[in-house]
């Protein structure tokens, strides 16, 4: 049965087309047969991991971006039109604006200037908005410039605002897809964090240019990480440095989980858990990062499940305080690991779907934008059929963007 055009399959046999390459031959440099690979491109089979995802990417010569569908494609999301003018003016920000250069142009009194950062910033950290924050960052890159070079007095503000208006262009390109745009805005983060000299903010843009990078190279991205965990751990009597320090352990346990590296990746992973520990409080709010025993709870799930390690991981993640993390996008990131895990498993299959519903209750515009909840919500499609919860999956996929040939006209 041919499916449609949704999935990723359809996007992996378009490529290797374009590329004139082989089942064979790209199977091979991803390391898999070429069985598997025609089961997933025929929609038969979904690819959920980060590992295979990549692999794929590098055997055909493209970002692993370019097999995720964009959010204002389909039609099922209300928020798309907004979503994508967003990004194109994020895209033009990212081109136009310099630290230390003026672009001109007036300039709000700061009072007004620190509520929008601050929306923006709930926007992103607690809610996933990426409309609202791709409306928001590029005017208030364009004002924050200006008062950099302006008002010398407020530097250390201005620069710390930035900071957070680079990290919501990074949200809004790496989920809305725009190419190469997220490692720019997180170097431009960094130029930032280098200029306030804090080791804080510097461990933070560098854990933040490796969640916007790494998908292009894991091992840069574990290299990066360590390197500056090292330049951080002088400053750990200082807890936003404690917080920084276990979220660049938690990059590299997640970096070496898709290279297959399970010591390494547990080694790091406990590294976070015992620095958490120092912490006086479960969740920390540094950077609106959320570290702390919960948070490495989160990621122990979603490096399980990159490690394969299904039944497991949903163990563990019962155990998890989410309920803890203020985000109710970060809440929706664990419910839609956990989720998929659920969902695999046939008598899970129902609690599975339960967790993907919450998360996109929580957060709609991350789950719409998350590649493998679309994959595992079109493989539970294909196979469901007329099983008992069908409609509730049918509507999730429609929303998701997902019409599998066959199954839509089932009924």
């Amino acid at each position: 049965m041919q499916h449609e055009t949704n999935d990723v399959g359809h996007r992996v046999r378009e490529i290797r087309n374009w590329r004139e390459m082989s089942l064979e031959t790209v199977a091979g440099l991803a390391g898999i047969s070429y069985g598997h690979l025609g089961k997933i491109e025929r929609g038969e089979t979904p690819l959920n991991t980060r590992n295979l995802l990549e692999s794929l990417a590098y055997a055909l010569r493209v970002a692993p971006s370019e097999f995720n569908g964009q959010p204002w494609e389909r039609a099922a999301d209300p928020l798309g039109a907004a979503a994508h003018a967003g990004l194109v003016a994020v895209e033009n920000a990212l081109d136009t604006y310099e630290l230390g250069e003026d672009p001109g142009g007036p300039v709000r009194e700061w009072p007004e200037i620190c509520a929008d950062v601050a929306e923006m910033r709930n926007a992103g950290a607690l809610h996933s908005d990426y409309a609202l924050q791709g409306e928001l960052a590029p005017k208030l890159l364009a004002e924050l410039h200006a008062l950099y070079v302006r008002q010398p007095s407020l530097r250390t503000e201005v620069l710390l605002a930035l900071i957070h208006c680079y990290a919501s262009a990074v949200w809004v390109t790496k989920r809305l897809g725009g190419r190469g745009l997220s490692m720019l805005a997180a170097k431009e983060a960094q130029k930032c964090a280098e200029e306030l000299d804090s080791p804080q903010w510097r461990g933070y843009t560098t854990w933040l240019r490796g969640d916007a990078t790494g998908a292009l190279s894991r091992p840069q991205q574990h290299q990066r990480a360590v390197r500056m965990a090292d330049e951080l751990r002088p400053h750990l009597d200082h807890p936003e440095v404690i917080q920084a320090y276990g979220m660049l352990h938690l990059s590299a346990a997640l970096a070496s989980a898709v290279q297959a590296d399970k010591d390494n990746a547990r080694t790091h992973l406990d590294e976070a858990e015992d620095v958490a520990r120092r912490l006086d409080t479960e969740v920390g709010t540094f950077g609106r990062l959320w570290f702390g025993t919960t948070n490495v709870g989160v990621w122990r799930t979603t490096i399980g499940l990159e490690l394969g390690e299904g039944q497991r991981v949903a163990e563990q993640a019962r155990l998890v305080h989410i309920d803890t993390i203020p985000s109710q996008s970060r809440r929706a990131e664990f419910f839609a690991d956990l989720g998929r895990v659920l969902l695999a498993e046939r008598k899970t299959q129902e609690e599975g779907l339960e967790k993907l519903l919450q998360a996109e209750k929580l957060a709609p515009q991350r789950i719409h934008a998350d590649v493998f909840v679309r994959e595992a919500v079109a493989d539970r499609l294909r196979a469901a059929q007329r099983d008992a919860g069908g409609r509730e999956l049918r509507g999730l996929a429609w929303r998701l963007g997902i019409a599998p040939a066959g199954v839509a006209s089932s009924e």
